[in-house]
């Protein structure tokens, strides 16, 4: 409870559940995940508690948005540099901690200064896989 007041931020219950269920979630929910979790313990809670606390935790830096599924926005509360791997048939990601070094040729990159990358790897997890589908 303290690291969350630490945050500086108001903490309603509804918001305080929000942050409990992101806190070391490494499965990337999307906003309807989050509000599907947290609708069971605050029914009367809305869609716009869980999206307004996701931006202002965007916002300060503690949850990174991913827009990797087409779909719908992800949210990672991992914010240190990684990469993800996504599976095309489940969607599930999984991060990559790992650095690799991509050579933009001069002719394309031009007077862009590049300050950074994000690798997105896709394929079949391995539950997929299994299933054969």
């Amino acid at each position: 409870m303290q690291k969350f007041r630490d945050k500086g931020l108001k903490l309603t219950p509804q918001r305080l559940a929000i942050m409990e269920y992101l806190d070391g979630n490494r499965n990337h929910p999307s906003a309807d995940d989050i509000y599907s979790k947290i609708r069971k313990i605050y029914p009367m809670m809305s869609f716009a508690t869980v999206y307004n606390t996701l931006e202002t935790l965007k916002k300060r830096g503690d949850v990174v948005e991913i827009t990797i599924d087409p779909e719908r926005r992800h949210y990672d509360t991992d914010t240190s540099h990684h990469h993800h791997l996504i599976c095309k048939k489940c969607k599930k990601i999984k991060d990559i901690h790992r650095d690799f070094s991509i050579n933009i040729p001069e002719d394309q990159k031009g007077a862009f200064e590049v300050l950074g990358n994000h690798v997105e790897f896709y394929g079949v997890c391995p539950t997929c896989n299994t299933k054969g589908e």
